[in-house]
This record gives structure tokens, sequence and C-alpha cells, in this order.
């Protein structure tokens, strides 16, 4: 039951086959196997791909049945339609657009099971990439709102220094009022006179003026450090949002190109490996000796051919000699004076209803 189920995935005649001998039997079956189990290793290989790209398991299981089944069509023609020869020379140019059909069927197999073998590998290499994109996004759209922060801090600094200005002048009018006071500048007389209160008033005109400054300042700071706090706000919410997107970064392109920066070395014996198994049908058929299956074909089509070669040049035959004959049959027709008499009654017969028939229309038409 196993041995009839690898013959029919080997692509081989089993009618002819099951009279040819059991190590025959067991050699298409040994290729027929190959090419099941290169089959269910490209479903495999083909789901988890499609898994990452779709995220769904049964999605990725039916896609990936097709593309093992196309996969498993593909093998058994490549397998079926190479033929044993008497040259070595005819079977490698015959199997040679089939090994380069293999050799892209290898890779399409090995791409996605790379992938899962080297899977920690790559999620590091995505890691490192997907927190450079976050720095970079974050870089990015700093850039949008950095310039107008500074501008808000640079008004807030001017407003502050503004105050501290007016302060420093309310402390040197302070200074000198009290030095008047004590005899240590302006009159240089001890006491409270007029220049002291007129100095004083200066002061407390000052003072007020610093007063009503800081309040109105201070108003105005905190409403553009409000604006900054919205800034900050807007600016973390944008960050927030478009995180997911960089978190998202894992997808079939993605893992592949991070799979191209790992070495080269290990992912080229797993394609050496599913290139082995994937042409191994191909150099089996092309090394095994010619067998007594080979021979059985070889001898139906031969036989089937000589047939068909021989029914074509008998209908080529029939076809001259039928042609001969009525060119013979036409000659001698052609001279007899019966057959003459007879068409050129016949002729003069249908020049007279012509000619009847087109005076009766011009009658009519009068």
């Amino acid at each position: 039951m196993l041995q009839n189920f690898f013959i029919l995935c080997s692509g081989a005649d089993s009618s002819i086959l099951k009279n040819c001998s059991e190590g025959e039997q067991n050699k298409y079956a040994g290729i027929g196997a190959t090419v099941f189990f290169t089959a269910v290793m490209a479903f495999i290989a083909s789901s988890y791909a499609l898994y990452t790209v779709f995220d769904s398991l049964l999605a990725a299981i039916f896609f990936g049945l097709i593309w093992g089944l196309l996969i498993f069509n593909l093998d058994r023609f490549i397998v079926s339609t190479i033929k044993k020869r008497d040259g070595m020379g005819s079977e490698l140019l015959q199997a040679t657009p089939r090994i380069v059909l293999a050799v892209i069927i290898a890779i399409v197999i090995s791409k996605p099971l790379e992938m899962k073998i080297f899977e920690k590998e790559i999620n590091q290499v995505l890691l490192e990439e997907k927190n450079a994109m976050t720095l970079e996004n974050k870089e990015q759209l700093a850039l949008q709102y950095t310039p107008t922060v500074e501008k808000l801090n640079q008004d807030i600094a001017g407003l502050k220094n503004e105050i501290s200005t007016k302060e420093a002048e309310t402390n040197a009018l302070y200074d000198t009022y009290i030095s008047e006071a004590e005899g240590r500048a302006g009159t240089m007389l001890l006491g409270k006179g007029p220049v002291y209160a007129e100095k004083r008033e200066k002061h407390d005109t000052a003072l007020a003026e610093l007063q009503q400054l800081k309040e109105a300042n201070t108003v105005k700071i905190a409403g553009i450090e409000a604006q900054i706090a919205s800034l900050n706000t807007e600016y973390a919410e944008v960050v927030k949002n478009s995180q997911p997107i960089i978190d998202g970064f894992d997808g079939l392109m993605a893992r592949i190109n991070a799979l191209d920066k790992l070495p080269w070395l290990p992912s080229f014996f797993i394609f050496l490996l599913f290139l082995a198994i994937e042409t191994s049908p191909i150099i089996a058929k092309l090394l095994a000796p010619k067998g007594e299956y080979d021979l059985k074909l070889e001898d139906e089509e031969s036989t089937l051919k000589t047939w068909v070669q021989q029914k074509v040049q008998q209908r080529e035959q029939v076809l001259a000699t039928d042609t001969a004959l009525n060119v013979k049959i036409y000659t001698e027709l052609k001279e007899e004076e019966a057959v003459y008499a007879y068409k050129k009654q016949k002729a003069e017969e249908l020049l007279k209803l012509q000619a009847d028939a087109f005076q009766e229309l011009q009658i009519k038409s009068l």
C-alpha cells in the first residue's frame, strides 16, 4: 500500500512497473518518497512564512497546503519527464532546465525554515533595529516641537529677566534713599529730609511697578508653561501612537533582511541540504543505470511511435493515390463528347433563363 503510494508520487507508469522486478519497484518507490517528503517540507516552510504574513493559523495552513501540492506536482513532473537515454550527454541536456527549476524550489523552501531555525537570532536583530527606529522616530518627531518649545522657553526667560532688571532697579533706589537718610550719600545730612522723601517716593513707585510686573509676568509665564506642557503632552501622544507601527516591524520582508545580516555560512549549508533533497530524485535517475522499467517504457514508446508513423505514411499514400486517380479520371472525362454536349446544353438553358428573367425585370420597371 505504502509502496504503491510512493510509486504514484514518482510519476512512474504503475502498469509497467508492476511487471518489473522488486528492486526496480523499490527504486521508484524511493524516488517517490523523496518527492513526497520534499512537498511536506515545502508545506511546513510555506505555512510558517505565511503565518508571519497573515498571523492566522488557518490561512497559513490552507495556503501552505496549496503551495505544498504545487511543489509536489512540479517535482513529480520533473522526475517523470526525465527519460533514460543511451548517452549521458543527452540525459544531462534534458535534465539541465529541471535542475535549475529544482534549485529555485530549494531556495523557496529553505528560506522560511532558515527564519524559523534562526528565529531567536532574528528577533535579536529586529529588537536592535526597533530600538534604533524608536530613537530615530523620537528625534524626528521632536524636530516638529523643539523649536516652538525653545521659543516659549526664551519668552519665559525674557519675562523673568524683565523682573530681575526691575528688582535691581528697585533695590538701587532703596539703597539710595537709605544712604540719604544715614548721611552716607546725596546731601550727606543725617535724617529724613525733603531729599530723602523724594528718593523714598521714587523707590515706592518702583516697588509698586515691580509688584505689578511680577503679577503680570507670572500670569504670562504660567500661560507659556501651560503651552509647553500641552506641546510635551502632544509630543508624547504622537510618539505613543507611532510606537505600535515600529513594534509591528517583524513581517516577512523584515525577517528576511534580518536573516541576511546574520553570518551566511549556516544559512548556506541549510540551503545546500534542501538543494540536495530537491535534486536527489533527478540525480538518482541520472546516475542509475538503464533499468528494466526504462527498457519496457522505451519499448512501449517506440512501438507507439512506429505505429503512428505507419498510419501517417499510409494516409499519405492513400492521399497520393486518390489524387492520381482523380487527375486521370477527370482527364479522360474532359475528352468525352457526350459529357461536353450535356454540359453545353445545360449552359444554354441557364443563359436562356437568365435572359428571360432580366427581360421580365426590365418590363416591371417601366
